[in-house]
């Protein structure tokens, strides 16, 4: 090559592997920041009782002990609070509450069962003396047990619940009616069978006979419903509630809800901004770990029964517990050992002294087919 050749023009580098790989760091980062949003937004949702968890601390020395680990015992309640949008029609919002529907729910240590044990609210108990929301404090008393919350709040109904059963409550969650209408429209409604036709004005519901799916306002309607429907008993309105209950439990199984995030960020958002709890349930962290441990339990060991009880000696319109069926079922609980259920339970069975730990409680499973 001689000086008056002209140089050889520079290669053109290849540009697109250095595009391709900053493409897709940006991609990463877009996705972990939308991912790191969502958690943020959701952890955010949920509303810390502090308020229970430092009463609480007051009575430390009286409460009962938890016997084994790794079980958890976490209540359940549903606030008749009718404040928010929508909820005018349900009777006018006083400002003070009382606990609608009351559920104890043991989850048995590794994951084998679940047992959500239903509190009637017109059960009769021994109430302690509780600090009110207004700083005062009430009097020690017998009375319906949904006047707890009312009293004292959470802490004076996990107190009570307590001194009851004997069970160590390790957290609660609490629930409104706005709540549970968000909970139930997120999961895309849940399917009933109803025997009959339903025309309920206090419940402000109207349904036909047979299979359909009950959305926010029905669902909410439908537990609540009680004069209208059977023998308008507040025992058959309880059992209406565990059998929409199980099906909840079915239709997130089902469909998989809790292993889809396009559908499960949906739930999370409802359930997340509907709740109140203590301080060791109030992340995101902690609730999905309770979810995904209830997640893979069988349907047939996910069971729903009410505390064995009968009308009140002194006025049929309230209840007191049967026993020694109802110590019985403490015990068990306590114990972590296994609770069966039985759709009809013999009366050899109901109330025997001698009858052991494996005789079955009237109750359902989320196994049974809402028609049956």
């Amino acid at each position: 090559m001689t000086t008056d050749d002209p140089e050889p023009a520079p290669r053109r580098r290849r540009r697109w592997p250095r595009v391709l790989a900053l493409g897709g760091a940006v991609l990463v980062l877009s996705v972990a920041g939308a991912g790191w949003w969502f958690y943020e937004h959701l952890d955010g949702n949920i509303r810390t009782d502090t308020r229970t968890a430092n009463e609480l601390k007051k009575y430390e020395a009286e409460r009962p002990v938890s016997v084994v680990r790794d079980a958890q015992n976490i209540l359940l309640i549903g606030s008749d609070n009718r404040g928010g949008e929508g909820n005018g029609a349900y009777g006018r919002d006083t400002g003070t509450q009382r606990s609608d529907t009351t559920i104890l729910l043991h989850l048995q240590a590794g994951g084998k069962s679940a047992t959500a044990v239903s509190i009637p609210r017109d059960l009769m108990v021994d109430v302690p003396a509780c600090d009110g929301p207004d700083g005062k404090r009430t009097q020690p008393r017998f009375a319906q047990f949904n006047w707890a919350f009312e009293f004292g709040g959470a802490a004076c109904t996990i107190r009570t619940v307590e001194k009851l059963t004997g069970i160590r409550i390790d957290h609660h969650v609490i629930v409104d009616f706005n709540g549970f209408k968000r909970l139930v429209n997120a999961v895309g409604g849940v399917e009933m069978c109803l025997k009959e036709p339903v025309d309920d004005a206090d419940a402000h519901l109207k349904l036909p006979a047979g299979r359909q799916v009950l959305r926010g306002e029905q669902a909410l309607g439908y537990v609540r419903a009680r004069y209208s429907i059977g023998d308008g008993s507040d025992t058959e309105r309880i059992g209406r509630q565990q059998e929409f209950m199980a099906s909840l439990v079915k239709k997130m199984q089902s469909n998989g809800v809790l292993l889809n995030p396009a559908k499960l960020y949906p739930v999370l958002n409802a359930a997340t901004s509907s709740l109140t709890t203590d301080p060791g349930l109030d992340s995101l962290k902690d609730l999905y770990a309770l979810v995904r441990g209830v997640r893979d339990i069988p349907r047939e060991k996910i069971h729903f029964l009410t505390i064995p009880r009968q009308p009140y000696t002194y006025n049929k319109n309230r209840d007191e517990l049967v026993q020694p069926d109802a110590d019985r079922l403490f015990r068990q609980l306590r114990l972590d050992r296994p609770v069966s259920v039985a759709r009809t339970v013999t009366a050899s069975t109901s109330g025997d002294p001698k009858a052991g730990d494996g005789s079955p409680y009237q109750g359902t499973t989320a196994a049974r087919g809402i028609c049956e």
